[in-house]
C-alpha cells in the first residue's frame, strides 16, 4: 500500500487555520496519500469542486480560525456548524441534505480515567471531503493518524469513517480492559481484608463507565436507522462496514454494562463490611458502657453528701460495696453476651 508523503511539519495545535492534519486520498489506490495543509486545501477545494479523489481534513476547533475557515472553504451543510453551537455531545449519526453529521465522544489522548477525561469529535462526511473537528487531542483520531501515516489508506470516504469508529471502539475496549484490571486489584485487596479508600475509586470508575455508555449508547440505534436509507454514494460494501462497526459498538456497551454491575456488586460488599466492623465496634461500646453502669450508679449513690449513707461506720464496708458491684456487673455482663450469641 502506498506510503502517506508528508510537507512541512505542521505543529500539533494546527497551522494558521486550525488544520492540525490534511491528507488527499486516491480512490484507486494508485497515488500515495499526500499531506496538504490548509493552503493547499482551500486551493484543492476552490479548484477540484470534484477530484478523482477525496480529503480528510482535522480541525483544532480551540483555534480561533477554524470555523471561519470551514465557512469559508469547505462548503459544509449549515447542520455542521448548529451541531458544534448547540453544545449537545450525545452521540448521533444523521443525514444532512447529501452528507452525514455525526457527533461521536472518545477519551482523550492522555486519559487518566477520569470522567472529565471524554472529549467530543465533529465529523462531516460527504462524498468527496470528510472534515473532523475537536477541541482536545483523542485516541482515535490519533490512531487513524498513524495509520494513514503508515500506508493504510482508506478507499472512501465512508472507510475514512468507518475506520475511525473501529479506532474508537478499541481505545472504549482499552478503556474497558484498564478499569477491569483496577477492579481485579481492587477485589483482590477486598478478599484479603484490605479496604482503605477501595469504595471512593470503585464510584469514580463507575462514574466513567456510566458516563461514557451514556453518551455511547444511542449510536448503535442511529447507524442502524441510517444504515436504512444511507445516501446516494455510499457503496454497499461501504454499509456492510459500517454494520459491522455498529456491532463491535454494540458488544463494547454490552461489557461496560456488565462491569458496572460488578463494581456495583463490589461496593455492596466493602459496604456490608464496613457496616459489619461499624456494628461490631457499637456492640464493644455497648458492652463497655453496660459493664461501667453498676459502679457508675454505686458511685453516685455513695459519693452524694448526705446522712445516713449505709455501710459508712462498718470496717468491712468498701469489700461488700465492691462485691455488690461486681455481681451486678457480671450479670449486666452475661446479659450483654446472652443476647449477642
Amino acid at each position: 500500500m502506498p506510503q502517506s508523503r508528508e510537507p512541512g511539519a505542521l505543529s500539533y495545535g494546527g497551522d494558521e487555520a486550525g488544520l492540525i492534519c490534511g491528507y488527499r486520498f486516491d480512490a484507486a489506490g494508485a497515488e500515495p496519500t499526500v499531506a496538504i495543509d490548509s493552503a493547499k486545501a482551500a486551493e484543492l477545494l476552490r479548484t477540484e469542486p470534484h477530484p478523482p479523489g477525496f480529503l480528510w481534513l482535522h480541525f483544532n476547533l480551540s483555534h480561533a480560525q477554524a470555523e471561519r475557515w470551514l465557512a469559508r472553504h469547505a462548503g459544509l451543510s449549515d447542520t455542521f456548524f448548529e451541531t458544534l453551537k448547540e453544545g449537545l455531545h450525545s452521540t448521533r449519526i444523521e443525514r444532512a441534505d447529501d452528507s452525514l453529521i455525526a457527533v461521536i465522544n472518545d477519551v482523550h489522548f492522555d486519559f487518566s480515567f477520569e470522567p472529565s477525561d471524554i472529549s467530543t469529535l465533529w465529523i462531516s462526511v460527504g462524498p468527496r471531503l470528510v472534515v473532523t473537528a475537536r477541541a482536545k487531542p483523542l485516541r482515535s483520531v490519533d490512531a487513524l493518524r498513524t495509520a494513514v501515516k503508515a500506508g493504510q489508506a482508506p478507499r472512501s470516504t465512508t472507510e475514512l469513517l468507518e475506520h475511525l469508529l473501529r479506532a474508537q471502539a478499541d481505545a472504549l475496549v482499552q478503556v474497558v480492559r484498564g478499569v477491569t484490571t483496577r477492579v481485579d486489584d481492587i477485589e483482590d485487596d477486598l478478599l484479603a481484608g484490605r479496604l482503605d479508600n477501595k469504595r471512593t475509586r470503585l464510584g469514580t470508575m463507575r462514574r466513567l463507565l456510566v458516563r461514557l455508555q451514556r453518551l455511547l449508547a444511542p449510536e448503535p440505534a442511529a447507524l442502524f436507522r441510517l444504515l436504512q436509507s444511507p445516501p446516494s454514494w455510499m457503496a454497499e460494501a461501504d454499509t456492510q462496514e459500517l454494520r459491522g462497526s455498529t456491532e463491535e459498538f454494540s458488544v463494547v456497551l454490552r461489557d461496560m454494562g456488565a462491569l458496572q454491575e460488578r463494581i456495583k456488586l463490589l461496593q455492596e460488599e466493602i459496604a456490608a463490611s464496613v457496616n459489619e466492623d461499624n456494628n461490631r465496634s457499637l456492640f464493644v461500646l455497648t458492652v463497655v458502657t453496660v459493664l461501667a453502669l453498676p459502679i457508675n450508679i454505686l458511685a453516685g449513690l455513695f459519693g452524694m453528701n448526705v446522712g445516713g449513707i449505709p455501710l459508712a461506720e462498718d470496717k468491712h464496708g468498701f469489700w461488700i460495696v465492691v462485691l455488690i458491684v461486681g455481681t451486678f456487673t457480671a450479670i449486666a455482663a452475661w446479659v450483654a453476651l446472652r443476647k449477642k450469641r
